[in-house]
């Protein structure tokens, strides 16, 4: 009766283990970007847009959304005529990537958002909007940048140090900005330099560059300023309008 009780005992833990367990490796597995899942959604995108005479399958934005969250795929009108479910690794799917299309005019290419880069904005403007609450709408510049571009006072936020994002691209720590309006992005400066020099291209002071990050990625620089080359240095510079 004791080994019966015992083992009972065993497996309610084996299964409450089995649970806790269970989450935890399906989540590391919706933080990797799977290329097959990335094929896949493209492979219903193309089907999706020549069964309907050239529509694709987004979710309506404003106009003043900027270009590289313009365009979020919208899963509910490709399930499930087109697949099953969402992939994984999307929002959708309780993954970390939000799915976006780019290029929609020429070629619909879909391409990633990693969204916890989101969520780093996210806190720090938790921390900004209290700082401008409490300071007459004043945002903590510190340093300018560029014209309208400005780094950020953490101090003034309660920040032991800065804050920082992952970049999809590289995996390098990249810092985040200001813009005169207060609202946050992320400064891509590093990537682009790094691009730049290892990339072949035409471009010329006053295009935007960004678009060197997507080349060899299926990530899209979300979240950020335009870019362009300065005409004498050849280094990334913001572009200003």
């Amino acid at each position: 009766m004791k080994r019966l009780t015992f083992l009972a005992l065993l497996a309610s833990i084996t299964l409450l283990l089995s649970g806790c367990l269970y989450p935890e490796e399906k989540l590391q597995k919706n933080q990797i970007p799977y290329k097959d899942q990335i094929a896949a959604v493209q492979t219903v995108v193309d089907q999706y847009q020549e069964d309907s005479g050239g529509l694709l399958p987004i979710k309506d934005r404003d106009m003043k959304t900027p270009i590289y969250q313009k365009y979020p795929i919208d899963f509910n009108k490709l399930i499930p005529r087109y697949m099953q479910e969402a992939p994984g690794t999307s929002f959708e799917s309780g993954g970390v990537f939000s799915y976006v299309l780019t290029n929609v005019e020429e070629n619909p290419t879909v391409k990633l958002i990693d969204l916890r880069t989101a969520e780093k904005i996210r806190e720090v403007n938790v921390h900004l909007n209290m700082y401008r609450q409490k300071n007459s709408g004043y945002a903590p510049f510190k340093e300018v940048l560029a014209k309208g571009v400005f780094s950020i006072d953490y101090k003034k936020l309660n920040f032991k140090e800065p804050a920082y994002v992952v970049s999809p691209f590289s995996g390098n720590n990249l810092p985040l900005v200001m813009n005169h309006e207060g609202n946050i992005f992320i400064d891509y400066s590093a990537d682009l330099y790094d691009a730049l020099s290892k990339e072949d291209h035409q471009f010329k002071q006053g295009d935007d560059i960004r678009e060197l990050l997507m080349r060899k990625s299926d990530f899209v620089p979300a979240y950020s300023l335009p870019y362009t080359i300065d005409e004498k240095t050849k280094e990334p510079i913001f572009l200003e309008k």
